[in-house]
Formats: structure tokens, C-alpha cells, sequence
């Protein structure tokens, strides 16, 4: 049996569209869905045109890893899902996934995968897995917040605790904020984005990205004084991502994260006798399963309670499995283009 499917056959070219691309079936833990919505983010682009990840999955590879769809089959051993279901799910970057969306099937892997409440639509479903799964790692793996469902959950202080994120317009940003506040953290700063929104989220503060960066981090200060422990920044390059560095704790030690693991030049972070530490995140669930699977296993009741609150609108929508269409969209996510996250409807 075979599929259509758009695949990227070797680094630094477009995709093509193939008929006869074969249709996988589940093993022991894992599901077969009929994909309809596949979701495009910015590392989609460095996987075609930079090649990255491709050394994990070798190619012919089908990209898109926020995946929603119909399940049509269950390998032997799952028990959380049936013929029918509606899910999401983030696909894996292993070798020799099958998993990417970008194709009429895929297999998800169950302990990753989520049923999608019927008040939720598949695009916006769609938006949850990377943006997520993203922010997720970076709060309760990177930095030292333990995920509110952990045994070391019951001895941390969240409502003292203070968590900084920087780029609270992007769809990362403002899913950290959701789960900051989910996780009871009790004063939220966040940088960039809709107040009405953020707060809306959770956050406590809601700052202005504009100004220089001096004057941003007066604004941070003039908060958090010279106590913050917890910085995460979602959206920028090194120079920018000086802001949350520069905003930390003096006299207490730091921890960052962030999403662009680039050089950043140290000379230029300023008074910190504590010193800090720097984490680069990796929101990939299957390489953080103990946290991922617990999470995932709790996201269709986050959602039914609104305690997450999936993206609604924001994205590029496309239909079909076109591939000058499709390269369309992940050529303008080459430089930080005008497109954030895009859905291709099958």
C-alpha cells in the first residue's frame, strides 16, 4: 500500500511529491492516523535547507512535526486509543521516522500523543505540539522548576518563585506563560506581546519589548530588583537574548534558557558574582520522555478545563499536498520571515 507524500530527498532542495510513498503501520505502542493538518515551524526550513536532524533521520525524510489526525489503527499493545479518535501529537525525529505529517498516514508514537476535545479545532490543535513542547522543556528540564506533577513539586516554592520570558508574542512565549502559570509560579514578567492576552495567560507583568535594552531591562528591574533566578528567552538571537542574562540575579546564581543556542559573548553580561547557567533547549519529547510522557498524558484534561489554551488564528493555511506551495511557506521562514507556524491541510 502507498501514499502520497511530499519528501525532502537530499539537503538544500525542495521538496517533491511522491505517489508511491509507503503507507507505515503501527508496532506494539503506536498508531496509525489519516493526517489532516500538518504543522510547519522554522526548524522545518533548517531541516530542508540547512540539513539538520537529518543526521537522525536520514533521508528520503517527510517533514512537519506538529501532527493532528484520525486514528485508523492501534499496534497490540495501546490502550489509550481506538479506530476514530481524534488526536495531536508531536512526531519524533528518530532515525527512520515515518512519522512526519507531510503524508496522507503516519505513525505517532502513544505515550506522545493526545486525544483533541471536540470545542477544539484541528488547526488549533495543531499550534500546541513544538511551541509547546518547547517551552515545556525549557521551564520544567532546563531551569530548575521541578513540573508541578513531580514528587519534587511537593517541596518547591512556587508562589516565590519568579520566572522572566522573554518574546511573549511568539507561540512558545505565550505557552510558557500558560504553563508558569499552571504550575503556580507567582510572578510571571513577561517581555513582548498583547497585555490583554498575556494576562489573560497568567502573566503578571506584561513589558514592552520596544526601547532599547537598557531601558527594557530598567523596566525588568524596576520588578524583579536584583532577585531573579529563573530567565527564559523564546525568540531571539545572542545579542538580544543579553536582556534576560543581564537581568538576573547579582548576588543569587542564575539560569537561562533559550531557544537559539548561539555563542553569546560573556563579556557583555554584566555583574554577576553568582554566576549562572545557560541551557539550550531540546523540545523534543522522545529525548525527554520521563517529562514529556507524564505532560502528555495530561493535556486532553488541561485543555477540556481551559487550564492550556491552544493558539487560535496566527497561522498560514494551505490545502493540499502541493509541493511549490508547500516550499512556498518554508522559504519564508528563512530569516525570520513574515510566517511563524503554518498549517498544511490534507
Amino acid at each position: 500500500m502507498t501514499q502520497k507524500a511530499l519528501l525532502l530527498k537530499e539537503a538544500r532542495t525542495p521538496l517533491v511529491l511522491v505517489d508511491n510513498h509507503p503507507i507505515p503501520h503501527p508496532d506494539d505502542h503506536q498508531i496509525q492516523i489519516k493526517v489532516t493538518v500538518a504543522g510547519l515551524n522554522g526548524h522545518d526550513q533548517k531541516i530542508r535547507d540547512l540539513g539538520i536532524f537529518l543526521s537522525r533521520t536520514g533521508v528520503p525524510a517527510v517533514l512537519a512535526n506538529d501532527v493532528v489526525g484520525t486514528v485508523v489503527k492501534v499496534g497490540n499493545a495501546v490502550t489509550s486509543f481506538q479506530a476514530g479518535d481524534r488526536v495531536v501529537s508531536q512526531a519524533d525525529f528518530a532515525v527512520g521516522t515515518l512519522q512526519n505529517g507531510l503524508q496522507e498516514y503516519a505513525i505517532l508514537d502513544e505515550q506522545f500523543t493526545a486525544r483533541v476535545p471536540s470545542t477544539i479545532t484541528d488547526d488549533d490543535a495543531a499550534t500546541l505540539p513544538t511551541n509547546l513542547v518547547a517551552s515545556l522543556v525549557a521551564l520544567f528540564h532546563d531551569l530548575p522548576i521541578p513540573a508541578p506533577w513531580s514528587p519534587e513539586a511537593e517541596t518547591f516554592d512556587y508562589q516565590k518563585s519568579t520566572l522572566l520570558i522573554i518574546g511573549g508574542g511568539s507561540f512558545a512565549g505565550r505557552y510558557a506563560t500558560q504553563l508558569a502559570k499552571l504550575a503556580g509560579i507567582g510572578r510571571i514578567v513577561v517581555v513582548g506581546g498583547s497585555q490583554e492576552v498575556l494576562e489573560g495567560y497568567g502573566a503578571t507583568h506584561v513589558l514592552d519589548r520596544h526601547g532599547t535594552q537598557d531601558a527594557v531591562l530598567e523596566s525588568i528591574r524596576a520588578i524583579v530588583g536584583d532577585d531573579l533566578i529563573y530567565a527564559y528567552d523564546a525568540v531571539n538571537m545572542p545579542a538580544g537574548q543579553l536582556l534576560a542574562l543581564n537581568a538576573l540575579s547579582g548576588h543569587k546564581k542564575g539560569y537561562f534558557t533559550r531557544l537559539l543556542p548561539l555563542p553569546i559573548d560573556h563579556a557583555k553580561v554584566l555583574n554577576k558574582a553568582a554566576g549562572f547557567e545557560v541551557g539550550n533547549v531540546l523540545g523534543i519529547s522522545s529525548e525527554r520522555p520521563e517529562l514529556c510522557r507524564e505532560f502528555w498524558r495530561r493535556v486532553p484534561e488541561y485543555l477540556e478545563k481551559k487550564l492550556l489554551m491552544p493558539m487560535q488564528g496566527g497561522y498560514q493555511v494551505t490545502s493540499g499536498l502541493a509541493a511549490d506551495r508547500v516550499n512556498d511557506i518554508l522559504d519564508s521562514f528563512q530569516d525570520g520571515g513574515r510566517v511563524k507556524h503554518a498549517h498544511v491541510h490534507l
